[in-house]
């Protein structure tokens, strides 16, 4: 059985695997969009590192997750149109007490919607950027 990486961030990588760790958010102001995504989503903040002049790089992670975000400024080989990304889905336990939480930090979360069973909820960071509560019942 795979080691979990947030308990033990050194496990190995199994032969086969290809982990998805991090996305790259395009974002026109990062100390904007690091008080929004720490304070408001409730991510944590791993990295916050200016490695070169005029190079800046945040790395947040939803509550729970494997994979983390990136703002950054400087890295050529990730700039993108400020809020280009659309969909990223949280999946979560419960829409409702996620979605209440979130409202409760100050973001707009367009209320739950259910899409045959499966359960959604939508908003965005200051940028436009988008990203989807789901919530799937029989999923533990």
């Amino acid at each position: 059985m795979s080691e979990n990486p947030i308990e033990n961030p050194t496990a190995p990588v199994e032969a086969g695997a290809y982990l998805l760790e991090l996305v790259p958010m395009p974002v026109s102001d990062i100390d904007r969009a690091k008080a929004f995504y720490s304070e408001k989503a409730g991510f944590k903040v791993d990295v916050d590192v200016t490695p070169a002049d005029g190079v800046r790089i945040v790395q947040l992670t939803p509550p729970g997750s494997y994979c983390s975000i990136t703002l950054s400024s400087g890295l050529p080989t990730l700039d993108m149109p400020a809020g280009s990304i659309r969909g990223l889905h949280l999946v979560v336990a419960d829409i409702e007490a996620s979605r209440a939480e979130l409202i409760g930090r100050g973001v707009e979360v367009a209320p739950v919607e259910d899409m045959g069973g499966v359960f959604y909820a939508s908003f965005a960071d200051p940028d436009g950027n988008t990203w989807t509560l789901q919530h799937m019942p029989w999923r533990p």
